[in-house]
């Protein structure tokens, strides 16, 4: 099978990324790049055009839903916020959004556990949670603030997976308060913590 006729290179490349999301959450990885290419609508001599190996196209995979995730936090930045925990708070807001469609959340976080099954993309995946927790340590937060803010943003955001629906008022919430706490984090210092 050619190139589909109007399709831009970009777009073949788009589309067959797309595709192996959809056939390896729903194959696994042992999906075949025949099985992708045919997903994609391209040859497969259309898709190593694009990705020498399967493992160039796990890790582009890969890439790309990082860049998706940076892309919302990077969205979700206050320009009128100068204080510390800037960007703590847009994390917060990235996670804790309800999605659009969250069958396509549970689709997208089973997706993002097999592709980090895979050694290359782990390691990925490795560097870039090391440069995103950098990030949030250098935020301005008290350190006990960041870890109980992030870690309870990151723990909401896998409820989809388990079909809770993030859309409850509860978690709109949840929301704002760890965000007020990232404006007051001396209230969690003040709590009579036994010694």
């Amino acid at each position: 099978m050619g190139r589909t006729a109007g399709r831009s290179p970009e777009d073949t490349r788009r589309a067959v990324l797309e595709a192996a999301g959809e056939v390896i959450r729903t194959r696994g990885l042992h999906a075949s790049l025949d099985d992708i290419a045919r997903h994609a609508g391209v040859s497969k001599g259309g898709l190593i055009y694009h990705f020498a190996s399967k493992d160039d196209l796990l890790l582009e995979l890969a890439r790309t839903l990082i860049a998706r995730f940076r892309a919302d936090v990077e969205s979700r930045l206050d320009p009128t916020d100068t204080a510390p925990g800037r960007f703590t708070r847009a994390y917060i807001r990235a996670l804790l959004a309800p999605p659009e469609d969250e069958a396509a959340a549970r689709r997208s976080i089973a997706l993002i556990s097999q592709l980090s099954t895979v050694p290359a993309v782990a390691a990925l995946v490795d560097a870039d949670t090391e440069l995103l927790n950098a990030e949030l340590l250098a935020d301005g937060l008290p350190l006990d603030v960041t870890t109980l803010v992030t870690a309870a943003a990151d723990g909401v955001s896998s409820a989809p997976m388990w079909g809770a629906s993030v859309d409850a008022p509860e978690y709109r919430e949840l929301e704002r308060r760890l965000i007020h706490l990232t404006h007051n984090p001396a209230l969690w210092q003040s709590l009579p913590w036994p010694t």
